[in-house]
């Protein structure tokens, strides 16, 4: 009898203890922020985490592609045709170059920033700076900032320095979407791509072969 009881004790004692965690697993998680500091979580590399990486128009058309590679990746336009192609090495400097072989600059990156530096490595064009605040600056040579990227609910904002909204990095149900001002879709991608680096698409003072090498160094490091 005494063992009886014993083993009905134990089988109440695993059920209080099955039901408590059962009831704890239910409970209500709030929406998460995007932080660009959260970006590890989803994406630590572009290499690692999606072959290719397509952006395309609101309509769906492709617009361009990261492509990779196995010491970096191409940008190629909508009909496949490479624009540049980016190189990293393991100190963590980044090349790019046109289709002709033509070196057109270079991105460093350092403890908590990214160098775009010119093809001769002889000047330095923009800083992409991380703030304490989760939030980030794009500096020009004389550190004046040309933008800030600040974090809210499921996005990021691109803004001017007078607060100005420039464009807003959407992160929605496995679809990451640059908005303009007015919220219309400039582009989307539905790989994965750390939102900050997502993020230097939207730095007009950049071109597009800037902006790719700027957003594959970010991205390779998660965007730390």
């Amino acid at each position: 009898m005494k063992n009886t009881a014993l083993k009905i004790s134990i089988l109440v004692l695993l059920m209080t203890t099955l039901l408590g965690c059962s009831s704890t697993n239910k409970a209500s998680v709030p929406n998460p922020v995007v932080t660009p500091s959260a970006v590890a979580e989803n994406t630590t590399n572009i290499a690692t985490r999606s072959e290719k990486i397509k952006f395309k128009t609101e309509g769906g058309t492709d617009l361009f592609s990261l492509k990779q590679q196995a010491d970096g990746a191409k940008l190629v336009d909508g009909k496949e045709q490479e624009l540049i192609r980016i190189k990293a090495d393991k100190s963590g400097k980044v090349k790019f170059k046109n289709s002709a072989e033509k070196t057109l600059g270079y991105v460093v990156t350092e403890k908590g920033y990214w160098k775009l530096e010119n093809a001769a490595q002889n000047q330095d064009l923009y800083i992409l700076r991380k703030q304490n605040n989760d939030a980030y600056n794009l500096e020009d040579t004389g550190k004046k900032v040309v933008y800030q990227i600040k974090s809210g609910d499921n996005e990021l904002k691109i803004l001017k320095p007078n607060n100005q909204l420039v464009y807003q990095v959407k992160v929605k149900e496995g679809k990451t979407t640059l908005k303009n001002s007015s919220g219309k879709t400039v582009f989307y991608t539905k790989s994965s791509i750390a939102p900050i680096a997502f993020a230097c698409f939207g730095f007009d003072v950049l071109n597009r072969e800037q902006q790719a090498a700027l957003a594959y160094a970010v991205n390779l490091t998660g965007g730390q």
